[in-house]
This record gives C-alpha cells, structure tokens and sequence, in this order.
C-alpha cells in the first residue's frame, strides 16, 4: 500500500523570501551611556544590513550570481565607464588575486564584464561592465531605489546622504585605525 497523505508540489522557479524575523533590542555595550535613541538607530541599522543582505542574496540568485558578484558589478557601474583595474576592484572588495581573477573570469564568461587594454600602463588591464552588466547594476539598484522613495521623502534625501556619507567616513577610519594596530 502507498502512502499518499504528502502531496507532491511543482517546484517554484524563484526562491522565496522567507520573513525577516523580528529583531530584538540591541543591548549597547557598557562603555556606551544607555541612549534609548542611540540604542533603537543601532538595531534598526542591524535590521537595515539584514535586509540589505537578503534583498542582495535574493536579487543575485536571481540573476545566477552570488552577493560578491553583484557586489562588483555595483563597483564598476560607479566607476562611470572609466574601468578599474583588478587591483583597485580586489581592494574595494578585500579578495586574493586569485579570487579576484576567479571573479573577473566568472563574469566575462558570463558577458557581464570585460577586459580593456589599460591605456596607462600596457601591463595592466581595465575591467568595464558590458550592457548586460550595467542592466545587472541598473536592475537591483531600482530595487533599493524604490525602497528609498518609499520612506524617504524627497526633501530629507540630502540630509540622510550626508549622514550615510558621514557614517561611511567613521566606519572607515575606524576601519584603518584597526589595521594599523593589527
């Protein structure tokens, strides 16, 4: 006799989502006076990275990529077609020479990116993104895009690039004030 209490369901073609579960308080360290304010910006920043990490794991899957790869091709869609050089792309991404190339190679496979004469320094080569790269970057950046116009209203726009640009500076000098001790 079989068992046909389980039914068998078609297989989705997308991946899904599941819920963002609900993030506790975050308890500031003891060297932090308690701030209720500085506490609750702290964990909706946590939440914010948890999301941010999920929206870029999904869009990436999506597109038969992983976070690091869309991660690049963000990277070059800044550099406003000038190109960058592996070495400054495996810097901003903090990745081996090896696992740099193993990147580059991946996404020229995939005609994402290409290789350019560096007209610099003829030893060197210049990644750019190709269309099918630069519709990548175009596609997820709408994602993040709406979200924005969603909760931001357009005259506090300035106001809060000012403070992720501020953020971004202290992260990074604390960053590098690390490195040198380490």
């Amino acid at each position: 006799m079989t068992d046909t209490s389980q039914a068998v369901l078609p297989p989705t073609t997308q991946p899904a989502t599941p819920p963002a579960p609900v993030s506790p308080t975050l308890s500031l360290p003891e060297a932090v006076p308690t701030d209720t304010d500085l506490a609750k910006l702290l964990t909706a920043f946590r939440v914010l990275q948890m999301q941010h990490a999920r929206v870029l794991h999904h869009e990436s899957l999506v597109r038969g990529l992983n976070a690091t790869d869309t991660r690049f091709v963000f990277f070059l869609s800044a550099a406003d077609g000038d190109g960058v050089t592996p070495k400054q792309a495996g810097e901003y991404l903090e990745l081996t020479t090896g696992a740099m190339t193993s990147l580059v190679d991946r996404l020229e496979k995939r005609g994402h990116l290409e290789r350019r004469p560096n007209p610099e320094d003829r030893r060197s080569v210049l990644l750019h993104l190709t269309a099918s790269g630069a519709e990548i970057a175009r596609e997820i950046g709408a994602v993040y895009a709406d979200a924005f116009r969603q909760v931001v209203a357009p005259e506090d726009r300035s106001a809060l690039a000012e403070a992720f640009d501020g953020l971004g500076t202290a992260l990074e000098q604390h960053s590098r004030a690390r490195g040198r001790t380490a």
